[in-house]
């Protein structure tokens, strides 16, 4: 379907006669032999720039003035057309860069280590664009898409499906050409809700919707299964982040990112996850096959520098393979957990309650503890990587020192920060980012609502669904900032949830992201993202392309990622300076997308790019 946002915009008054055309034309060719072209080389721009539709909702003149400019533009950088890219062949529909097992293993890692990720190992050697495999279909919109997805649009058999856990195998049924799962309303039998009300009570809470009086908002959940722990989390208003091992099929990201369910791929086996110290509330691991006691405690102590003080470690062992319903034997349980439960006290953990096959360790909130520790415990770490980005695991203790040392339990609730949370960053600049998206979204914004955030979005040959029926779930920001964007968005009540990314070489405010409640994790554009193809609807960014002029990667290898992340039908939305959002949309012709330039009309330079990916079926 073709949007009304890419039709040509009209020229009114009278034409002039075409003579007077060809002369204009064959002076401005004379000026470009004499003065010469304009090299845009950090932009990647190959020949040409096709000109833009340039969107004004006021003033014709002023659009009609921006479009002469960019024709000129054009014209000084040639007359050719770039030419459009080619799409890959089948077998690269579910490819995900960085995570070449059969490389990594020739280039000498092993011990586990072959399983993460190793962007400098994998490289493309053909710029394409990966197709949607031959059945794929559009998402149902959230929240129907929680509940039922389509088979063609994962990757994983029958068998794997059957090999999944006994509480999996319940929520989940396999039907002609789809996956369907209990809804959360009719959710009866004695399986998630009474696990989640057991680690409620464990913790001391009277019922699981008490998880965010206790301080508990933000959960790691490693090793997510399906996302069936995560989506009973977010029915909970609790932010679940999945984080699971690169998996060729069955993955649980890819399946819980297409329930529209926040995830990611992650892997700690000898690298750092990609957050700063004391990020999560709680760690969640329920049958995730770690062998916590491993590496000489290496892997708990990474758990440790990711949790907050007063904060949860959650375990359910894997002796629950064995019994599902029930205790496994007492030797059993010793020859597991003794390992772990004698190096938790080393990390400052308390078992503060065990119940058939879960454990709870709470975090100590006061740091005191580490330095009256035995004569050989851990060290404390210099904490030099306050923003880790997959640096090698650490054998110290981090975080001890920051100011963000504050337990879960006198931490502000909500996206609101006390002054003490917004460590390194000025008060006024945070409340003036969280004005300026505000008006934003009321704003040029409102722009989109009628395509993207309509109360009754309607394709071809569909119904129109009943309200809050929403077409957009999972939202990318790009260059979160302070994740205004994201805040604005939960206070216009948009039924979405946000993957705020800091951009690695970008002012480090991932820890106060994090400490809002939102989902965030720090990244390096000039690489791939973590996570499956198409998983996102919308990708936003907001000064991104600015910020990447001067760094050492492509931007047309940055589209071919975005265009690998977006869904077919997505959205894309660039907020830059003309120059750059010009660029942005000679590239984007080159990958499919439609495009419309929108002049604000504020007398800046800044300009919305507007694309959206086109569901190709071929």
């Amino acid at each position: 379907m073709r949007s009304p946002w890419f039709s040509k915009p009209a020229i009114f008054g009278p034409r002039p006669p075409i003579n007077c055309l060809l002369l204009c034309f064959v002076c401005v060719l004379g000026l470009i032999v004499i003065l010469g072209s304009t090299s845009w080389s950090v932009f990647d721009s190959a020949t040409s720039i096709p000109v833009p539709d340039v969107y004004s909702s006021y003033r014709r003149l002023k659009e009609q003035a921006a479009v002469d400019y960019l024709e000129l533009r054009t014209l000084s950088l040639g007359a050719g057309r770039q030419t459009e890219l080619e799409f890959c062949g089948r077998e690269k529909e579910n490819y995900v860069p960085c995570y070449n097992v059969s490389a990594n293993l020739f280039a000498g890692f092993k011990d586990g280590e072959e399983f993460d990720r190793h962007c400098e190992i994998s490289r493309q050697s053909e710029r394409c664009l990966v197709r949607p495999p031959k059945d794929y279909k559009i998402p149902l919109r959230w929240p129907a898409g929680r509940d039922v997805i389509w088979s063609a649009n994962v990757k994983i058999t029958k068998d794997q499906f059957l090999s999944s856990g006994s509480l999996t195998k319940r929520l989940m049924l396999v039907e002609e050409n789809q996956f369907s799962f209990h809804s959360e309303d009719g959710l009866t039998f004695d399986g998630l809700k009474d696990y989640s009300r057991q680690v409620a009570e464990m913790i001391g809470l009277g019922s699981d919707s008490e998880f965010l009086q206790a301080g508990v908002q933000s959960v790691l959940d490693i090793g997510c299964g399906f996302g069936i722990f995560g989506a009973h989390l977010v029915s909970l208003k609790l932010m679940p982040i999945c984080v699971a091992a690169y998996e060729a099929t069955g993955s649980q990201v890819q399946l819980a990112l297409e329930r529209g369910l926040p995830a990611m791929i992650g892997n700690f086996i000898s690298q750092q996850l990609p957050y700063p110290p004391l990020s999560f509330d709680m760690v969640h691991c329920a049958q995730c096959g770690i062998v916590w006691d491993e590496k000489d405690g290496m892997l708990l102590i990474e758990m440790d520098r990711v949790l907050k003080p007063g904060g949860y470690f959650v375990l359910t062992s894997p002796a629950s393979n064995h019994n599902p319903h029930g205790s496994s034997s007492n030797t059993k349980k010793r020859s597991t957990l003794t390992p772990t439960e004698e190096f938790s006290e080393n990390i400052c953990w308390n078992l503060i309650a065990q119940q058939d096959e879960t454990f709870i360790w709470q975090k100590t909130v006061d740091f005191h503890c580490y330095k009256s520790r035995k004569h050989g415990a851990l060290p404390l770490c210099n904490d030099v990587h306050n923003a880790p980005y997959y640096q090698p695991l650490v054998s110290c203790i981090s975080g001890t020192t920051s100011n963000r040392w504050i337990p879960i339990q006198n931490r502000s609730s909500g996206p609101h920060l006390s002054s003490a949370e917004l460590e390194g960053v000025q008060p006024e600049d945070f409340f003036e980012d969280t004005q300026v998206w505000r008006s934003s979204l009321r704003n040029y914004w409102s722009l989109l609502s009628p395509i993207i955030f309509s109360d009754h979005p309607k394709r071809p040959g569909d119904e129109d669904p009943t309200p809050p029926y929403n077409m957009v779930r999972n939202v990318m920001d790009m260059n979160a900032q302070y994740g205004g964007f994201n805040a604005a968005m939960l206070e216009e009540k948009r039924l979405v949830w946000v993957m705020n990314v800091v951009p690695v070489r970008a002012p480090n405010t991932l820890p106060l992201i994090l400490d809002r409640g939102f989902a965030g994790v720090m990244h390096d554009w000039c690489e791939p993202f973590p996570t499956y193809p198409r998983t996102y609807d919308m990708l936003h960014a907001n000064g991104l392309l600015s910020h990447l002029s001067s760094e050492r990667c492509s931007m047309m290898d940055l589209f071919l990622e975005m265009d690998r992340i977006l869904r077919p039908e997505g959205w894309a939305i660039f907020s830059d300076k003309l120059g750059a959002v010009e660029m942005a949309r000679a590239l984007a012709m080159q990958i499919h997308w439609e495009a419309r330039v929108i002049d604000l009309d504020n007398g800046s330079d800044q300009r919305l790019l507007v694309c959206q990916k086109p569901f190709v079926k071929k």
